[in-house]
């Protein structure tokens, strides 16, 4: 089993969708229409189809405030969205110069080889950013000469 999208109540789709795909580089998908339910939704997806279904209600409410992670915490329920990156500060970066407002800049994780960053899409869905961690070398990496190369062998 796999996750295939996160469902993501919006009140202007059209808006929602141009910026999910531009501000997060995901790719439009299905469009649907439910007109008894007064319902329209479509889909951003990213790598392997997975991704977010954008629903826009007529007559939608706001929901609770989730600004950071921890007020998302206080609230049962779905509390963000996340999207595993490439290359965390790029995807950060391009988040926030299409409109997203900042809430942590990437960090470690608690996820160990992990990094992260939290922002909110305009209407103040938060979105968790992950990437792995750049790996480090403990201590210098010295190539060893094999036997007899030059500067490998014995003095004499």
């Amino acid at each position: 089993m796999r996750l295939h999208h996160a469902g993501v109540s919006v009140p202007d789709l059209d808006r929602s969708l141009q910026w999910y795909c531009a501000a997060l580089g995901l790719t439009p998908g299905f469009r649907f229409e439910v007109p008894p339910a007064g319902l329209r939704g479509a889909f951003a997806l990213g790598d392997g189809g997975t991704g977010v279904e954008l629903l826009e209600m007529a007559g939608a409410a706001p929901g609770a405030a989730k600004a950071d992670p921890p007020s998302a915490n206080a609230i049962h329920g779905f509390n963000h969205v996340c999207f595993h990156v490439t290359d965390l500060d790029a995807a950060y970066d391009r988040a926030i110069a299409h409109g997203a407002v900042a809430v942590w800049d990437p960090r470690q994780s608690p996820e160990p080889g992990m990094r992260m960053a939290y922002v909110t899409d305009p209407d103040g869905n938060l979105i968790e950013l992950v990437a792995p961690a750049p790996v480090t070398l403990t201590g210098p990496a010295q190539a060893q000469p094999a036997p007899g190369a030059a500067g490998g062998g014995t003095d004499g």
